[in-house]
C-alpha cells in the first residue's frame, strides 16, 4: 500500500517540519487484486452456507409437514411408513456424546499443549507437534475399528467401576442390574474424545505459543513458579483462543459419524445413562439410512441433517460469541 504525503503549508510562526503532515492512503494494483481475491472468497463461503441451509430445507420440508415441526424435533420415533419422524432422542444423545467427549478430551488436550509449550525440551517439540498433527490426520474409520477392537472390553471395567462406585450420580446409575454396558455413550465419547483432542491440542498450542516470552520469564525471576507462571500469564493471555479451539471440537463431535457408527447401537430414544448400552447421533441415522432409504423417508433424513446443521451453526456462534466477550475482558 503507497502511501503519498502531500506537502502541507507552515501556519504563521511555525517551522515546517513541526507541521502535521496528513497521510492519504493509495491502495496499489496488487492491494487492489488481493482485496478483491478476499472478498471473494469471504462471499463464496457466504453463499455456500445460505445455498446449503436452504437446499435442506426445501428436500426437507415434505418431511418435516407430514410429521410436524413440533413432533419432528421433540419426537424419538423413526418409522417411514407411518411418516412418522422424530429425532429429538437422537439430538440429545448427539449433544451427550459430544459432551462426554469434552469432559475426557480437552485436559488431556490443554495439557498436551502446555507439555509441548513448557515442560518438553526444545529438541522434541518438533517431533510431538507433527505427531499431533499425524494424529488428527488419522481416518474417523480406523478410529471406529479401534474402538470397537480394543477399547470396548477395558472400558466396559471402566464403566462397571463408575456405574458401582459413582451410582449415585444420576448419569452413572443403570436402571437394570445386569444391564450391557458396552455400546454405551461412554465409549462412543471416549473414541470420539481421541479424535478431537489433535484438534484443541493444535490450536491451543499455537495461541499459547503467542504468549510473549518476556512475559513468562519475568514471571520466573519474580519467584514464582512455572505452573505459577501458567496460571497466571499463559492462561490469560490464550483464554479466548484456548476457549475457541475447545468449541471448535465440540463442533467436530457433534458431526463425528463413521466411529459413532461402528462403536454403539442406534436407538432414537434419548439415553441419558451414558454407561448402558444404546445411544446415537444424527450423523449416524444419516449414515445408517441413506443407503436403503426411499421415498419420503429421504425427505427425513435430509429434515435431520438439516437438524444438525442448524445445531452446528448456533454452537458457532455462541463460540464467537464466547471468544469476542473473552477479548474484550481481557
Amino acid at each position: 500500500m503507497a502511501l503519498t504525503i502531500p506537502d502541507a503549508p507552515a501556519p504563521d510562526g511555525a517551522l515546517i517540519d513541526d507541521v502535521p503532515r496528513p497521510i492519504v492512503q493509495s491502495r496499489t494494483f496488487g492491494d487492489r487484486i488481493f482485496r478483491g481475491i478476499s472478498a471473494g472468497a469471504a462471499a463464496t463461503c457466504l453463499f455456500i452456507m445460505f445455498a446449503t441451509g436452504v437446499f435442506l430445507t426445501w428436500k426437507a420440508l415434505p418431511a418435516i409437514t407430514a410429521t410436524g415441526v413440533g413432533e419432528f424435533l421433540t419426537g424419538d420415533t423413526w418409522q417411514p411408513d407411518d411418516e412418522a419422524f422424530g429425532v429429538g432422542g437422537l439430538l440429545i444423545n448427539t449433544i451427550m456424546i459430544a459432551l462426554t467427549a469434552l469432559v475426557v478430551g480437552v485436559p488431556i488436550a490443554l495439557g498436551l499443549a502446555l507439555f509441548i509449550n513448557e515442560y518438553s525440551p526444545a529438541r522434541m517439540r518438533p517431533y510431538l507437534t507433527g505427531g499431533v498433527d499425524l494424529l488428527a490426520a488419522i481416518p474417523s474409520l480406523i478410529f471406529g475399528m479401534w474402538g470397537l477392537y480394543a477399547l470396548s472390553e477395558p472400558l466396559s471395567g471402566v464403566a462397571e467401576w463408575l456405574a458401582s462406585h459413582l451410582n449415585a450420580i444420576p448419569l452413572f446409575r443403570l436402571t437394570e442390574p445386569d444391564v450391557s454396558l458396552t455400546r454405551s455413550t461412554f465409549i462412543a465419547g471416549f473414541v470420539v474424545a481421541i479424535m478431537i483432542t489433535p484438534v484443541i491440542t493444535s490450536v491451543s498450542r499455537d495461541v499459547m505459543a503467542q504468549v510473549p516470552r518476556v512475559q513468562c520469564e519475568g514471571a520466573l525471576g519474580l519467584g514464582g513458579s512455572r505452573w505459577g507462571m501458567i496460571r497466571d500469564v499463559v492462561l490469560p493471555f490464550g483464554k479466548s483462543g484456548i476457549v475457541g479451539s475447545v468449541l471448535l471440537g465440540f463442533g467436530r463431535a457433534l458431526g463425528e459419524t463413521i466411529a459413532v457408527v461402528l462403536v454403539i447401537d442406534l436407538v432414537f430414544q434419548p439415553n441419558l445413562n451414558i454407561l448402558e448400552q444404546g445411544s446415537g447421533s444424527i450423523s449416524a441415522l444419516i449414515a445408517t439410512k441413506f443407503g436403503e432409504a426411499q421415498g419420503l423417508e429421504i425427505n427425513g433424513l435430509i429434515a435431520a441433517g438439516l437438524a444438525l446443521f442448524i445445531m452446528t451453526l448456533i454452537v458457532n456462534l455462541i463460540a464467537r460469541a464466547i471468544v469476542n466477550r473473552s477479548k474484550l475482558a481481557g
